[in-house]
C-alpha cells in the first residue's frame, strides 16, 4: 500500500501547499519575519502529513549543536525535504538556492520575502562574490545560513563532489561551520513519488572551528557529513 499512501500524500501535499501559499499572501505587507513564520509552520505541517499519511517520522539528533543566532550550516542534500524539514528546526534559516526557484508560483514569493540567498550557477566568480556578500548581510541579522556543499541533490549513499562555495563562505565569514547529516533521500527520493515508511533523521554534528586551511576544512567537512549520513542510511535499512 506504499504506492497508495504516496499518491495520497503527494496530492494532499500540493493542495495544502497551494492553500498555504495563497492564503498567506498578506505577509507581503508584513515584516520579513512573518514570511519566515509561515515557512517554518508550513514545514512543520508537511512533517506532520508525512507521519500521518506515510508513516514517516522525523527525528532530530545532536540538538546541542543546533546553532542559534548567526551561524553557517553545511548540509547533506538528498531531496527537497532537506529544506522543508529543516525550516522548523532553525530560528531564522536562510538557504542558499538556485535563482530559478524564485520563478515558482507563490513559493517564489516566500523565497524572496523571507530573504533567502539566490545564486546564479553560471555566474562564476561574480556569483560567488555576491553569495558571500549576501551571507554576510544575513548574518548581521543573526540568521542561520544553510548551504548544500554538493550543490544539488544526490542519491543516498553516494557522495558527490563538494563544491568550492562552502570553502569560500567558511573563509570569508571567519566563523565555525556546523555539519548536518541526514538520510531523507531513503524515504523521500529526489525523483519519483514513493514515500517509504521509516524515520528521517536530521543529525547536527559538532561544529568545525574557524580558521582551518581550505584543504583541511573540506576534508573534515566531507568526512563528517558523509560518514554520519551513511551511518544513518545503514541504520534505516
Amino acid at each position: 500500500m506504499i504506492w497508495l499512501r504516496s499518491i495520497v500524500f503527494v496530492v494532499v501535499f500540493y493542495i495544502w501547499s497551494a492553500f498555504v501559499a495563497i492564503g498567506a499572501t498578506p505577509v507581503m505587507f508584513m515584516p520579513r519575519g512573518a514570511a519566515v513564520w509561515v515557512m517554518r509552520n508550513w514545514g512543520a505541517s508537511v512533517t506532520w502529513l508525512l507521519r500521518v499519511i506515510c508513516d514517516i517520522r522525523v527525528e532530530v539528533r545532536g540538538r546541542q549543536y543546533i546553532p542559534t543566532g548567526a551561524a553557517l550550516i553545511a548540509s547533506k542534500h538528498q531531496c527537497m525535504f532537506d529544506i522543508f524539514g529543516a525550516f522548523p528546526l532553525l530560528e531564522d534559516s536562510c538557504f542558499i538556492s538556485r535563482k530559478e526557484f524564485i520563478r515558482i508560483p507563490f513559493f517564489g514569493f516566500f523565497i524572496w520575502k523571507s530573504g533567502q540567498i539566490l545564486v546564479d550557477r553560471e555566474g562564476g566568480a561574480k556569483a560567488l562574490k555576491k553569495m558571500t556578500a549576501d551571507a554576510q548581510d544575513r548574518l548581521k541579522r543573526a540568521r542561520q545560513v544553510v548551504i548544500f556543499p554538493e550543490g544539488t541533490r544526490g542519491e543516498p549513499g553516494v557522495a558527490s563532489e563538494y563544491k568550492p562555495g562552502v570553502a569560500a563562505l567558511y573563509r570569508e565569514l571567519g566563523m565555525p561551520c556546523t555539519p548536518l547529516a541526514l538520510n531523507a533521500g531513503v524515504h523521500w527520493p529526489a525523483h519519483g513519488f514513493l514515500r517509504t515508511p521509516g524515520t528521517i533523521v536530521f543529525e547536527f554534528l559538532e561544529p568545525i572551528p574557524a580558521g582551518l586551511k581550505r584543504a583541511e576544512f573540506m576534508r573534515t567537512l566531507e568526512d563528517r557529513i558523509e560518514t554520519a549520513s551513511n551511518a544513518l542510511i545503514a541504520e534505516g535499512l
